[in-house]
């Protein structure tokens, strides 16, 4: 089975930082793209970074500039460094990667069980 874990979530004052953590284990082929997705109460789940595996990039409008997403594939591992916090992105956010479990596999989304993230103002 392939699990992703996340962590390093919790509260933090508005202008603070957090880094998130993910972590892939199981049975592992490859990783495609990994995502960092968010859930605020009441709303619905958004897509807030990506990182293929060449490491290209792209983030949602509102965390360009204040978020960035990195990957090391050797560990199967993504990170989110989230700077200058804001009230609006507390949210739970989960972690999401494109992973192939064996050689001839199909490639399948996995999801971790999320982490909160409280910003404070």
């Amino acid at each position: 089975q392939v699990q992703l874990v996340e962590s390093g979530g919790g509260l933090v004052q508005a202008g603070g930082s957090l880094t998130l953590s993910c972590s892939a284990s199981g049975i592992i082929f490859s990783i495609q793209a990994m995502r960092w997705y968010r859930q605020a109460p009441g709303k619905q789940r958004e897509l807030v970074a990506a990182i293929t595996s060449g490491g290209s990039t792209t983030y949602e409008d509102s965390v360009k500039g204040r978020f960035t997403i990195s990957r090391d594939n050797a560990k199967k591992m993504v990170y989110l460094q989230m700077n200058s916090l804001e009230p609006e992105d507390t949210a739970v956010y989960y972690c999401n990667a494109n992973i192939r479990r064996w050689s001839g596999d199909g490639m399948y989304d996995f999801w971790g069980q999320g982490t909160q993230v409280t910003v404070s103002s």
